[in-house]
């Protein structure tokens, strides 16, 4: 069982020990250690906080212990219910709201959970921030409010359509033209809020759906993560149903993959590839992702006549260099979409509309579509941590090794060879590092996480 704390909120299973695990206080501490720091942050009498879940099965209870534990604090609540990570990121502002809480473990399995926090503005909190609400919660300093200061809670469980209709009013968004298409796409949900929010715009949009696992009971029919080994049902669907391609979303809805009409995977790097060819088609400019995703955004984007950055892995990361080169879309390659036009967030509501639009102008197969992009394929390998492992002192001896390449270490240790790379970092999500890779076919890339992942071992002594 594990408990990860780190600056982008707190992340763990449920049940266990406290400080082990996400227990009931643990979920307590931290919900109170947020509303201190945004007490002092926003310095204002009164304040605001929308908080939405997906479906997993723990959600409700700890929606529970972090509206009890804001409302103790004497802050108010809108409580959204089940919800999508971007819908929250729009309820914040369209609120006017001081911060906002998604409760969701994102990808990982059933018996995760987290907080995940966000500012006045629905984004992510940085790096300081996070780490002045870790020393809250460490110190146990809380000051709750009297009862007659106590706060409210207001629900509003129409913020996934008002999400929708945002998504509907962007200026590269025309339903119309969607509609004409006649699309019929497999939609999979995992049985979460993705199975609610990704229909419904299908269905506001003119598209036929055929619905997979869209229930949101919170039993997840297999690993929530959206990759090609977890999704031989859709594949399979797409094409009994004859569609013309399917969409897969994580628990929390901010990461998007597309099947192609095949039945084979359009690739996770790909969506942000195909929505940014889209979008810098109509208005070109500059684009970023992160370190760990694919060189096919940087050639789309030049091909574009744009310019690419890559930053450091994490939402955060790249939504401020997104900010700081005015970047008019990125995201990054594990399927998330971040486009300023509608907000600083991974977003797999928008996504899916500019790939709809690309798919309706562009005409053709999802498959054709694929083929026209640069052919890279990519390997995301990992090696689980012990408490013995040290972890810097591994990344370190790899970056001596091959200090003759071209190394970055801004976000643990990229190393770029003239025909492929390979990405190792600590995850921020889960107790392993990964190794990520990309070449010219599989086998190469499958080939070099290999290699790399010996030669760690080989340090490590393990």
């Amino acid at each position: 069982m594990t408990l990860i704390k780190s600056i982008s909120g707190i992340r763990g299973t449920i049940g266990g020990s406290t400080g082990d695990n996400l227990t009931p206080i643990d979920a307590v501490k931290f919900a109170a250690a947020y509303g201190t720091w945004l007490k002092s942050y926003a310095n204002k009498d009164k304040l605001v906080v929308a908080i939405g879940r997906d479906a997993r099965l723990s959600g409700e209870m700890i929606q529970n212990l972090v509206v009890a534990t804001l409302v103790g604090l004497g802050i108010d609540v809108i409580d959204l219910g089940l919800s999508t990570t971007p819908t929250v990121e729009i309820a914040v502002p369209l609120e006017k709201a001081d911060g906002g809480i998604i409760l969701t473990a994102s990808h990982n399995p059933k018996q995760w959970n987290a907080l995940k926090l966000l500012n006045e503005k629905g984004e992510f909190l940085n790096a300081k921030e996070g780490a002045i609400i870790l020393e809250l919660a460490e110190k146990e300093d809380f000051d709750f409010a009297e009862v007659d200061d106590l706060g409210g809670i207001t629900k509003d469980d129409s913020y996934i359509e008002k999400h929708i209709e945002e998504v509907l009013n962007l200026p590269l968004v025309d339903a119309d033209t969607i509609r004409k298409k006649g699309f019929k796409v497999v939609v999979d949900g995992v049985n979460s809020t993705g199975g609610i929010a990704i229909p419904q715009l299908l269905e506001t949009l003119g598209v036929e759906v055929v619905k997979l696992y869209c229930d949101p009971t919170g039993h997840f029919p297999h690993n929530p993560e959206p990759l090609k080994e977890h999704l031989g049902d859709i594949c399979q669907k797409v094409v009994e149903e004859n569609a013309d391609f399917g969409i897969v979303v994580d628990p929390d809805v901010d990461r998007l993959a597309f099947i192609s009409n095949d039945g084979e995977m359009f690739g996770e790097e790909y969506t942000l590839v195909a929505c940014s060819d889209y979008v810098l088609g109509k208005t070109p400019g500059s684009t970023v992702s992160n370190l760990s995703s694919s060189r096919a955004l940087r050639d789309i984007t030049q091909k574009h006549g744009g310019t690419y950055e890559a930053a450091a892995v994490g939402e955060v990361n790249v939504v401020t260099k997104m900010k700081a080169n005015k970047a008019i879309i990125g995201g990054e390659g594990n399927g998330g979409i971040i486009y300023p036009e509608s907000h600083y967030g991974r977003d797999a509501l928008v996504g899916t509309a500019l790939f709809l639009m690309l798919m309706a102008e562009r005409g053709g197969t999802v498959a054709d579509l694929r083929a026209s992009y640069p052919a890279y394929f990519m390997s995301k390998k990992k090696i689980q941590l012990t408490p013995d492992l040290d972890v810097d002192g591994l990344l370190e001896a790899m970056h001596e090794k091959y200090k003759n390449e071209e190394v970055s270490t801004i976000d643990g240790v990229k190393i770029d060879f003239a025909e492929n790379w390979v990405h190792l970092r600590k995850s921020n999500t889960e107790p392993i590092i990964r190794i990520y890779t990309e070449a010219k076919s599989q086998k190469e890339a499958d080939d070099l996480a290999d290699r790399i992942i010996a030669e760690i071992k080989e340090v490590a002594g393990i």
